[in-house]
């Protein structure tokens, strides 16, 4: 596949778009699960931010490398091989906790392990979808794939979360777990049938050989991000935002429960509201097109508007009164995510690209794990207050946004402009310019 492709719903895009989607569905079912059942058999919130932190791990370590992999070996490869590891993990789990129903330490165990596999080998998969999309689609219609993308993404949240809650107390997690599994397989199928260019030759080299061009492709990969002025900022301000976004997430259920006092189907109801809100939000960026700088003071009101979401929803009297709000967080988050991903994205060449994904990826979630594994074991410390911890969380999370509004080099970041003739990303030693600031491609958590 030498041409560039024509149309953005071509036949490849649609089979990796179409496989995404059932098995995000099955993600999304299975983290409801997976989390429900360690707070019935546990009431633990240190268990569950260990969980979350355990898998959160290896991407964080192993995205340089896997982004490495990517630009060297067949990404349509990487995904098959990826999604097949993870379905037949997951069907191991299933087949455990349907036998062995009562052995709870066992059963952690076993979760712990395929969590840790599973952060493993998404360290490899998430450099190379990224790295896939803009040669899949048109260059001017990236943002639209990366929007429809992330609509996936949420409309697996809109039924997998917003069930998944219903779904464990009537069908039990065994089913859930099995369901995930057999998604997966059927993403790797999906994904074998695409095809996509190589972007880098295969030599007939020895294994020391094959080591040291592996390390020279590592190494310009960190070269190519750091001499990026203004995306050093942007990625390390992202690793501290990452760290205090975390105890929403993490804490979610117990504030449902015990702050809230709600039932278990109020916890996907409230991530169906963040869903709904960041569907919107892709939609906007997918079809209003800002001008450059008009784009980056939309994207830094957005910044602060979430922020402080996160850090007065805890306060929230009843259920209902949080939908509003998840709604315009989520709304904020969806736009902000498909305009910083797409402005990173076409400003690095292919050839490059997924080692700097790969290396952003791990700076920027360099903290995630240890935010995780902490939540559950502050929560636990403070006699579950999620109040304050969101309070605090959000608080810090406001003044990281507006030091990102502070800093030219990341303002001209956000006010990147495509141009077809940048198709191959700025050279090197260039500086940034009105249009045409030095970037390279991430996925950031605003």
């Amino acid at each position: 596949m030498n041409q560039e492709p024509t149309k953005l719903f071509n036949r490849n895009y649609a089979l990796l778009f179409q496989g995404q989607l059932v098995s995000r569905l099955g993600t999304q079912i299975y983290a409801i699960a997976m989390i429900l059942w360690i707070k019935d058999a546990t009431d633990s919130a240190t268990l569950v931010g260990l969980l979350l932190m355990v898998s959160a791990i290896p991407g964080v370590f192993l995205s340089p490398i896997g982004g490495a992999v990517a630009d060297r070996f067949s990404r349509r490869k990487i995904l098959v091989f990826s999604d097949l590891i993870r379905g037949l993990a997951m069907l191991v789990v299933a087949g455990v906790i349907y036998t062995m129903a009562d052995s709870v330490d066992l059963l952690l165990a076993l979760l712990f392990l395929v969590a840790i596999l599973s952060g493993t080998v998404t360290a490899f998969f998430r450099p190379a979808i990224a790295a896939a999309i803009p040669d899949l689609v048109p260059k001017d219609r990236v943002v639209t794939a990366n929007s429809l993308g992330q609509l996936s993404l949420q409309l697996s949240v809109f039924f997998g979360q917003g069930l998944g809650g219903t779904l464990f107390r009537l069908l039990g997690a065994p089913f859930l777990f099995l369901f995930n599994g057999v998604s997966f397989l059927y993403a790797a199928l999906s994904e074998s049938f695409i095809k996509m260019p190589e972007v880098a030759p295969r030599e007939k080299m020895s294994v020391g050989e094959s080591w040291r061009r592996f390390m020279a492709d590592l190494k310009e990969g960190f070269r190519y991000t750091w001499n990026r002025s203004g995306l050093r900022e942007l990625v390390f301000i992202s690793a501290i935002f990452n760290f205090f976004t975390m105890p929403a997430v993490v804490l979610l259920p117990f504030f449902v429960e015990d702050t809230l006092h709600a039932s278990k189907d109020w916890y996907g109801v409230i991530l169906v509201a963040f869903g709904i809100g960041a569907f919107l939000g892709y939609v906007v960026a997918g079809i209003f097109r800002l001008p450059g700088r008009t784009r980056m003071m939309v994207l830094l009101a957005f910044m602060v508007g979430q922020s402080a979401m996160y850090g007065v929803i805890g306060f929230a009297p009843t259920p209902f009164s949080v939908l509003p709000m998840a709604l315009a967080g989520g709304f904020m988050g969806g736009y902000i995510a498909v305009n910083i991903t797409t402005v990173l994205q076409l400003s690095t060449p292919s050839e490059v690209r997924g080692r700097v994904f790969g290396l952003l990826g791990m700076v920027a979630g360099s903290l995630t794990p240890i935010a995780m594994g902490l939540s559950g074991v502050i929560a636990d410390a403070v006699d579950q207050n999620i109040p304050l911890i969101y309070a605090v969380s959000g608080g810090i999370m406001v003044i990281l946004s507006v030091s990102v509004a502070l800093l030219p080099q990341t303002r001209a970041l956000l006010a990147y402009e495509y141009k077809p003739k940048d198709r191959q990303g700025p050279p090197p030693d260039a500086g940034p310019t009105a249009d045409r600031p030095p970037v390279s491609p991430t996925t950031l958590p605003f």
